[in-house]
């Protein structure tokens, strides 16, 4: 199967329709698939639900999407940095499903290993437990949380090889490599791709067995919070 592709434009090419669910890996700014992305912006598809640890910042990031109106639903854990966001889920306009972090996490693997649901004792009690079903184990209660899947998952990894055999670089390797396993599809962008057998094999953290679409991307990788402070003597 044919898994190098020229740009994120022709990567997606046949995968989007309107409704569908993305997964959208990275941190923050950390190890996002900024060309993915953009690329999904210039789609026009519209109607996402997107499964992503944050929503980027305005103008980057799933921030472009925001802006645009494309997503019509997060499920995320951490939204604080993104101001349209704010201003779109206080309008009514955007549907918002937030998970406890290490909850969001696990429901995204327990989706790439083929597990429908699982229980925690993360959010008994509290607003993430209702409508949900608890149960008690060894006299302590438990929430259910099912597992998550997506139509698409877009993943940033550092380096890859031609078989799509992927290497995250340092803090990068957040959520992309969960999120590569509970896609139907796995669209990739690397900032390098190598021949077969040029990786060390203890080395790879996703096998290229999860990874359909492959690019070798541009990246401009802003940080999100930039926090200086003078010189001493200054």
């Amino acid at each position: 199967m044919r898994k190098l592709f020229p740009d994120a434009r022709s990567a997606l090419e046949g995968l989007t329709f309107d409704g569908m669910t993305v997964m959208s890996g990275g941190f923050g700014l950390c190890g996002i698939p900024e060309n993915l992305i953009a690329a999904l912006r210039d789609s026009r598809v519209k109607g996402l639900t997107v499964i992503s640890n944050n929503a980027g910042v305005d103008g980057f990031g799933l921030g472009q999407l925001l802006e645009t109106k494309q997503i019509s639903k997060m499920i995320s854990s951490y939204v604080g940095e993104n101001k349209e966001f704010e201003r779109q889920y206080l309008a009514g306009e955007l549907e918002l499903e937030f998970n406890p972090q290490g909850t969001l996490a696990e429901r995204i693997r327990a989706g790439g290993a083929g597990i429908p649901a699982f229980f925690t004792a993360t959010g008994v009690g509290t607003l993430v437990a209702e409508g949900k079903e608890v149960r008690t184990f060894r006299d302590r209660e438990y929430v259910m949380e099912t597992g998550l899947v997506a139509d698409l998952s877009i993943v940033k990894a550092w380096k890859a090889d031609e078989a799509g055999n992927l290497i995250y670089r340092k803090t990068a390797r957040n959520f992309n490599p969960m999120m590569a396993t509970a896609g139907k599809v796995c669209v990739v962008e690397v900032e390098e791709i190598v021949p077969v057998g040029t990786l060390d094999p203890d080395q790879i953290h996703t096998p290229g067995i999860y990874v359909d679409r492959l690019i070798e991307g541009i990246f401009e990788k802003r940080i999100e919070q930039r926090t200086v402070r003078s010189r001493e003597g200054a």
